[in-house]
Order: C-alpha cells, then sequence, then structure tokens
C-alpha cells in the first residue's frame, strides 16, 4: 500500500488520491455566487467537476465558506474545478489521507 523507500514515501495508484477543498467568497460577490451555484442544473454540476469525485460539500451560508471532500486519480482536474469558481471564491485544495492512510504512513515512519 505505501511503499517505503529510504525516509520516502511513494503513493501507488491503488485508490485515487483525496483532496479537502475549502473556499471564501467576499461579501462583495456573494449574491452573485449563490445564484450561480442555484441556477446549476445537473449537467451543469457534473460538467463543473469532470474528472472528481465530491464525495461531501458542506455549506457555511451566513459566512460565504464551506469545504467539500473530493477524490480523483488526477490533481490538475481538481485544480481546473476550482479554477472554475475563481472569480468569486478564494479556494484551498490540499491533498489528505483518510484514517488507513495516514495509520500505514505513521507506522512506517516510526518503524511500529
Amino acid at each position: 500500500m505505501w511503499p517505503r523507500s529510504g525516509n520516502c514515501f511513494s503513493l501507488t495508484k491503488e485508490d485515487d488520491m483525496k483532496f479537502l477543498v475549502s473556499w471564501t467568497s467576499a461579501p462583495g460577490v456573494r449574491e452573485e455566487g449563490y445564484k450561480g451555484f442555484a441556477q446549476m442544473s445537473d449537467a451543469d454540476h457534473a460538467a463543473d467537476h469532470a474528472g472528481v469525485t465530491i464525495i461531501g460539500r458542506w455549506h457555511n451560508l451566513g459566512q460565504g465558506s464551506g469545504l467539500a471532500i473530493c477524490e480523483s486519480d488526477d490533481a490538475a482536474a481538481v485544480h481546473a474545478w476550482a479554477f472554475n469558481w475563481n472569480k468569486i471564491l478564494d479556494i484551498d485544495v490540499a491533498p489528505v489521507l483518510d484514517d488507513d492512510e495516514a495509520r500505514a504512513v505513521v507506522k512506517a515512519g516510526l518503524g511500529l
């Protein structure tokens, strides 16, 4: 699952990578963002994040912020999805591990 070479870890492509995507909107464009989001059809939604599977997405409408967990085998696809919303949202994308993946890395790193 997580081959170790020296002190470096190498990710094999057994599963898609998971990403934490978080965003905030500026108050001046928040309503524009809400309108665009509310008017999206199922087809628009699917086209908006080609190559990315959304596991879950949560919104804080009062603050104009939110986060999503998604997975993809293509980091560029995740960033392309984020870029679609770049005019109205500040977006952060970070790769993340689930418990099993994190535990494997920690065990290997500590020699357990």
